[in-house]
């Protein structure tokens, strides 16, 4: 694994070196998720188109059990309520 020392701006800003960069193919304005862990901070490249689809996937299938098993939107309140009380 690849690794160099890098230094946290007055800003909170962290510069990925070249080297780095190059070898895992970052680009410019690509997101990352920020994870604390006991060793400092993890930052994982997240693909937003990628995570719109498996949201709106997520969001298709929660739609179709709730139609099978006829929730309605009405019932999501008092289902949140009995959830939290478990």
């Amino acid at each position: 694994m690849e690794s160099e020392l890098v230094k946290m701006s007055g800003k909170g800003q962290l510069v990925v070196p070249q080297g780095i960069r190059e070898s895992l193919k970052l680009e410019p304005g690509e997101r990352f998720v920020a994870f604390a862990v006991p060793e400092g901070v993890l930052f994982k490249k997240v693909d937003i188109p990628e995570l719109k689809k498996e949201y709106s996937d997520l969001a298709k299938e929660i739609g179709a059990k709730f139609k099978k098993n006829k929730v309605k939107k009405s019932d999501v309140p008092g289902a949140i309520k009995w959830a939290r009380k478990q």
